[in-house]
């Protein structure tokens, strides 16, 4: 089958291979498009022309990757200016890293955050790594961070030869425990990096009290959190960095995509540099050298055009996004809290002097077999509810460096009891009330 639009241009003339020849197999085991047949098709499509294999379209591809669930967890969205933006990357002949597409999100962030510098990066993933490297960590060092966490949170640290100190979190939020914080403080301890769990903020005057009363840095991971405040200041800008995610699961995204917020303006220049693989290149496009070359340690920290003009399509619409996943939080907030408290069910707590970012909403069932039996039961109802991180000190790599049963209780409990519900920036009350009358109709002992 061909898709053509009036008066496209053919811009795929010489491809006829679709699909690569990995093992790639979807949910119901027959083989599935490469991810990057599904670019190529989206990108062709965001330009007027494409050819479309029978195959693809009659597997459904294009409008859902899963048969498996009538509501799903997560789906990205559009709204409305992202193939556009993409097209118009395309047309310049700029796709490739700090495009102008890059440079509108990062002035954006800056300026709405009121933060020194913003930079793109793929990942958080990679904006972790480069705190990392600016940080200088090495061999030997330490750096504390809550165990209750996705693993890049650590995992940017311990590539450059940091060992984890895991901390336990506070019950309420589920951010790191800024109370027992200081008692894993060590001579070695080069980095703290709270998490700002669902998009809520960490207690962060008592963190940065202890952080600047003993020379320690502290590195935001708001992967969740972007546009989130704790006490009037946004997330991200107060520490000497913040790292921020675009992730499909994220309130704003590109697919995968990430930004490091600097806040510390004497890191600027370094980190222009680590990021552009080592070298002064930044400098030179900006007139301010000749010539550059290789000056520091670094690797590819940029993001690509294509993904940077989608992103830029969601940020300038943010408000419009935080608005309609307040409408989602509130609604499970509003139709759950009687059943909730009826049935020693946790929801999530939000201090007054917080401004959440309406990232996620969860439950914490009063035990692991009844957290398991929701999510079978919301399952055999074809809703997509799950749980969250394995706390990383119980992890196998996590014990490798040093973790052990026992260590943080907290994490561990709520690590068994939680459940995160569908959340998406285009999910309807419909579904929502369909989500709330399977939850209420589950049996709790």
């Amino acid at each position: 089958m061909v898709v053509r639009a009036r008066g496209a241009i053919n811009l795929r003339k010489n491809r006829t291979d679709w699909t690569d020849r990995s093992d790639r197999t979807d949910m119901s085991g027959r083989q599935a498009p490469s991810p990057v047949v599904l670019v190529c098709v989206a990108l062709d499509l965001s330009l007027g022309y494409t050819r479309i294999p029978s195959e693809i379209l009659a597997r459904g591809v294009l409008t859902s990757m899963s048969q498996d669930y009538d509501i799903h967890f997560n789906r990205p969205s559009m709204m409305g200016d992202e193939l556009s933006f993409i097209t118009k990357a395309v047309n310049s002949g700029k796709i490739s890293g700090d495009d102008p597409y890059t440079a509108a999100c990062q002035t954006l962030l800056e300026e709405e955050l009121g933060v020194p510098k913003a930079l793109l990066t793929p990942s958080c993933t990679h904006a972790l790594e480069m705190a990392a490297l600016l940080l200088r960590i090495r061999e030997s060092d330490e750096v504390v961070l809550p165990s209750f966490t996705f693993v890049s949170t650590a995992n940017a640290f311990v590539l450059r030869g940091a060992r984890p100190v895991f901390v336990d979190i506070r019950p309420d939020t589920l951010n790191l425990d800024e109370r027992i914080l200081e008692s894993h403080l060590t001579p070695h301890t080069k980095a703290i990096v709270p998490v700002h769990y669902a998009g809520v903020g960490c207690e962060m005057d008592e963190i940065l009290e202890i952080a600047g009363r003993n020379g320690i840095p502290v590195v935001e991971d708001n992967a969740h959190g972007l546009f989130g405040k704790y006490k009037g200041h946004y997330l991200g800008s107060l520490g000497m960095f913040g790292t921020q995610s675009f992730h499909e699961t994220k309130n704003f995204t590109c697919g995968e995509g990430g930004a490091l917020l600097i806040n510390d303006s004497a890191m600027i220049e370094r980190a222009e540099i680590i990021r552009e693989k080592g070298t002064n290149r930044s400098l030179f496009y900006r007139g301010q050298i000749d010539k550059y070359s290789w000056v520091d340690l670094g690797s590819s920290f940029l993001p690509s055009g294509i993904a940077s003009a989608f992103l830029y399509g969601q940020l300038i619409k943010w408000r419009e996004i935080q608005e309609k996943r307040a409408r989602v939080w509130r609604y499970y907030r509003t139709h759950l809290a009687t059943w909730a408290a009826e049935n020693e069910i946790a929801l999530p707590t939000v201090p007054g002097h917080c401004e959440q970012a309406y990232h996620m909403f969860y439950l914490i069932m009063p035990s692991l077999e009844l957290r398991q039996g929701l999510i079978a039961h919301l399952k055999k109802r074809r809703i997509n509810a799950v749980f969250h991180y394995v706390p990383l000190h119980l992890s196998k790599m996590g014990q490798r460096l040093g973790g052990w049963e026992g260590q943080c209780p907290v994490a561990e409990d709520r690590g068994n009891r939680i459940v995160r519900l569908p959340f998406y920036n285009t999910l309807e009350e419909d579904a929502q009330a369909r989500v709330v009358e399977a939850i209420q109709s589950f049996q709790c002992p």
